[in-house]
């Protein structure tokens, strides 16, 4: 049992260390639901602050948003998408300590309901 022990530790510890080292991009995409008492014109702001962080970011390398139109209907109030590109977990970290990143949660914070983020490094297709 203890030599199952180590080597599940061992395996965890490798995996760790494999993730912090990937290369490649690190795509981090967050979507937004707003509260019903935030205007259009609120909302239209919140998307514009955010948008403007692409230059003002150093770390951000590529920055795309758009409004939900799927006929789906499976976006749960989703409404809003955002799909920034990073070089690394590091700037990523370092993206969120950002003083115009702070400001645009400001921004966001007295219209926000919910929000979803996900973070993931682009697997090429081979």
């Amino acid at each position: 049992m203890k030599k199952f022990i180590l080597l599940l530790a061992f395996t965890i510890s490798l995996y760790t260390i494999q993730a912090q080292n990937r290369i490649g991009e690190l795509k981090h995409i967050v979507l937004f639901t707003f509260k019903s008492t935030s205007s259009p014109e609120e909302i239209k702001n919140v998307a514009k602050t955010f948008a403007g962080l692409y230059g003002k970011a150093p770390q951000v390398k590529k920055m795309e948003w758009g409004i939900n139109m799927s006929p789906e209907h499976l976006d749960q109030g989703f409404t809003h998408c955002f799909t920034l590109t990073f070089n690394s977990e590091k700037d990523l970290a370092d993206y969120q300590q950002n003083p115009d990143h702070k400001a645009f949660q400001a921004v966001l914070k007295p219209h926000m309901d919910k929000v979803f983020v996900v973070d993931y490094f682009v697997e090429p297709n081979k």
